[in-house]
């Protein structure tokens, strides 16, 4: 049996630890924000908020090495069309539930 893979598709250590290094940094940086208490409860907030999609962009890209190469376009849209899914699948839900609890309380 043969177990050859295919390189391509998988990171290299340096891809790794540039992804390591950012995510520690982008943990950091929120955990300071609060720590620290210099910033209003607000830009913390929307800070928090940043680092995270930050901290998304750089987990999708160097540890599920998700991009739109042509090797890697098939998983992207994969990947989107999931968390498409998965958004619409908890938003209407979420509103479907709101709307019954406002009508039943008429």
């Amino acid at each position: 049996m043969s177990h050859a893979h295919d390189n391509a598709s998988h990171g290299t250590v340096k891809s790794y630890m540039v992804g390591f290094v950012l995510s520690v940094v982008l943990t950091a940086i929120p955990f300071w924000m609060v720590m620290g208490g210099a910033f209003t409860k607000q830009a913390t907030l929307i800070g928090i908020l940043a680092m995270a999609v930050v901290q998304i962009v750089v987990q999708l890209k160097c540890f599920l090495h998700l991009d739109f190469s042509k090797e890697g376009k098939l998983n992207s849209f994969s990947f989107l069309f999931t968390g498409m899914v998965i958004v619409l699948l908890v938003g209407l839900s979420i509103w479907i539930i709101y709307t019954a609890d406002a009508l039943m309380m008429r």
